[in-house]
């Protein structure tokens, strides 16, 4: 279940875009949007958890205030629709963030980093991109507890899909990720997130094929 909104997210919001009446307004919306019910894993506590990893990673970051603009962004609109969320995000971004006073060549940035979280795949020379895909994904390094908590939390999303679809889908997208040479892409993410990740991993896919059977085994 998620957490009440609390101050500290609308402090944040103030420090980031300030307390005009404008950037009051994309903040209450922003929140809004967050606090969706059909929301299980996307909601405000996984706002919470990335601006924290986006504030571990900050000195990482070329453009720190578009990353955590993006932070903010970048599952506002939550459909269940991979690719199509981050675009339409992406959008809200660009049509909002002019009100907030942030100038042109931020807001195109900031819709860029969004778009980014779609796939994960930010270039090497792209520091502000590989801070936000890190941050997006710290859950994945995170303790058995918490990632069990996630793992429930994404099923509950997905509460649509026939179980053994689901099982199938979701053990084919953690052996693409096993598959990466790296998860993370910034030297620090890598040391705090890395090997935990792999472990959570592979933890989930021995779940998987413990109660799926048929599932075809990882490759090495």
């Amino acid at each position: 279940m998620t957490t009440p909104i609390g101050p500290e997210l609308s402090a944040a919001w103030r420090e980031l875009a300030g307390s005009g009446p404008e950037a009051e307004a994309v903040r209450a919306d922003l929140l809004e949007r967050w606090s969706e019910p059909h929301r299980r894993y996307h909601t405000l506590d996984h706002l919470r958890a990335v601006l924290a990893a986006v504030d571990e990673l900050a000195g990482q970051a070329a453009d720190i205030a578009a990353v955590r603009y993006a932070a903010w962004f970048h599952d506002a609109v939550y459909a269940g629709m991979p690719g199509e969320d981050e675009e339409q995000s992406a959008r809200l971004a660009e049509q909002t963030l002019p009100a907030c006073g942030v100038d042109g060549a931020r807001v195109a940035e900031v819709a860029r980093l969004v778009r980014l979280t779609a796939a994960h795949r930010p270039a090497v020379g792209d520091p502000d991109g590989r801070v936000l895909c890190d941050a997006d994904l710290s859950v994945l390094g995170g303790t058995p507890g918490e990632y069990l908590a996630y793992t429930a939390a994404v099923r509950e999303e997905y509460s649509h899909v026939p179980d053994t679809d689901f099982r199938r889908g979701r053990a084919a997208i953690l052996r693409e990720l096993l598959r990466t040479p790296q998860l993370f892409h910034t030297p620090l993410a890598r040391v705090r997130w890395e090997d935990r990740a792999r472990v959570n991993i592979r933890a989930e896919l021995v779940r998987l094929e413990n109660t799926a059977p048929g599932l075809a085994s990882p490759q090495s």
